[in-house]
C-alpha cells in the first residue's frame, strides 16, 4: 500500500526543491550575515527532514499486520505528521524567533542585500514549482470542497502537511524579502531581526494548525458518510438479514478503514448460514470498497444496538411510547 500512496510525488517535489534551497540560503546567509535569510535557511532544512519523515512514515503505515499489530500499521503515518508538527513548531519557529530577538539586541547590517535579493527570489520561484505540485495533489483528491473545508476533513496528512508547509515556505520568503528590503533602504538592520520574528510566528501558526488536524486523525476520525453507506446497504440487501442497524468506522491510515457493523439475522438462520451471510457481506464490501480492510459483524437486535449507541456517546434515553422505545 505504501508505494501506491497518492501524496508521495508531492511529497518527493517538496523533498529536492527545500534540501536545495536550503543548501543555497545557509551559503548566503552566512555571506550576508542576514538573520532572516538564516531563519529562511533553518526553515527549509526543517522542511526537507519532514518530508523525510513524512515518506517515512507512508512506508512504514503500508507494512502488512502481524500478530502484535493485527490491524497493521496505518497510523504510524499519523504519528509521523505529529511529528513533523513539533519539529516545525520546536526547531523551526523557535530558532527563528532566536535568531529574531538577536539581531534585534545586536543588529549586524546586511553586507551584500543584492545577493539576498537574488537567492530569495530563486528559491521563491522553486517554492513555487513545489507548492504548485502540492496544490494540484490536494485539489485533484478534493475538487469539491474549499481549501479549509478539504483540510478539515482530509484523513491523507501527507497531502496537506506538504501544501501547508510550502504555503507557509512562500509567505516566508515574502516577509524575508519585505525584511531585507526594510532594513537596506531604511538602514535599520533591527528590522531583519523583526522579519525572522514574523518568520517566526507564521511557521508557529503553521505547527499547530498541523498539530490540531494530526492529532484528531492520530485519536481516530470516521470514515465519510458515503463509506458508511455503502456497508448498511450491502447488509441490507442480504438473503437473511432482517435489519443493518447501523456502523461504526476508523481510519487507521488514508487507505485503510476499520468497521464494525450491527446487524439483526433471521431468528430462522442457523449458525453456519449466519457464517456464510458474513462472509458474503464481507466479501462485497471489500470488492466495492479495497479501503475497508478490516469489518466486524455483529449479531444484534435494533434493540440491543440502540441501547448500547446511547451508553456509548452518552445519549439520552427516548421518551417513554417513542419509537425508540417501542423499537427496544
Amino acid at each position: 500500500m505504501a508505494s501506491g500512496h497518492t501524496a508521495k510525488p508531492a511529497v518527493y517535489a517538496a523533498l529536492f526543491g527545500n534540501l536545495a534551497i536550503a543548501v543555497v540560503k545557509f551559503i548566503a546567509a552566512g555571506w550576508t550575515g542576514s538573520s532572516s535569510m538564516l531563519s529562511e535557511a533553518v526553515h527549509s532544512l526543517v522542511d526537507t527532514l519532514n518530508e523525510v519523515l513524512l515518506l517515512y512514515g507512508i512506508h512504514r503505515s503500508g507494512k502488512k499486520p502481524d500478530p502484535e499489530h493485527p490491524l497493521g500499521h496505518g497510523r504510524e503515518l499519523y504519528f509521523w505528521s505529529f511529528v513533523v508538527a513539533l519539529l516545525v513548531f520546536a526547531v523551526g519557529a523557535g530558532v527563528s524567533v532566536y535568531e529574531g530577538v538577536i539581531h534585534i539586541q545586536d543588529p549586524e547590517p546586511n553586507e551584500s542585500p543584492l545577493v539576498s535579493y537574488g537567492v530569495l527570489g530563486l528559491s521563491l520561484f522553486f517554492e513555487g514549482i513545489s507548492w504548485t505540485v502540492a496544490y494540484r495533489q490536494f485539489r485533484g483528491s478534493n475538487p469539491d470542497r474549499s481549501v479549509f473545508s478539504a483540510i478539515r476533513r482530509s484523513k491523507d496528512p501527507a497531502t496537506f502537511t506538504v501544501l501547508l508547509e510550502d504555503s507557509a515556505a512562500m509567505l516566508g520568503l515574502v516577509i524575508a524579502l519585505a525584511a531585507t528590503f526594510a532594513a537596506d533602504r531604511v538602514g535599520a538592520p533591527e528590522l531583519d531581526g523583526v522579519g525572522s520574528l514574523a518568520i517566526g510566528g507564521l511557521l508557529a501558526a503553521t505547527a499547530l494548525l498541523l498539530a490540531r488536524e494530526t492529532k484528531g486523525l492520530l485519536i481516530g476520525e470516521a470514515a465519510d458518510p458515503q463509506t458508511s453507506e455503502l456497508i448498511l446497504r450491502i447488509a441490507r440487501e442480504q438473503p437473511g438479514v432482517v435489519n443493518a442497524n447501523g456502523v461504526l468506522t476508523t481510519h487507521l491510515a488514508p487507505d485503510q478503514i476499520t468497521a464494525s457493523l450491527s446487524v439483526e439475522f433471521d431468528d430462522d438462520l442457523r449458525t453456519p448460514d449466519i457464517e456464510r451471510a458474513v462472509d458474503s457481506i464481507e466479501k462485497r464490501v471489500r470488492a466495492e470498497n479495497p479501503a475497508i480492510t478490516t469489518l466486524f459483524v455483529k449479531p444484534q437486535t435494533a434493540g440491543s444496538f440502540a441501547r448500547a449507541r446511547r451508553v456509548r456517546f452518552g445519549l439520552p434515553e427516548p421518551e417513554a411510547g417513542g419509537p425508540a422505545s417501542r423499537s427496544a
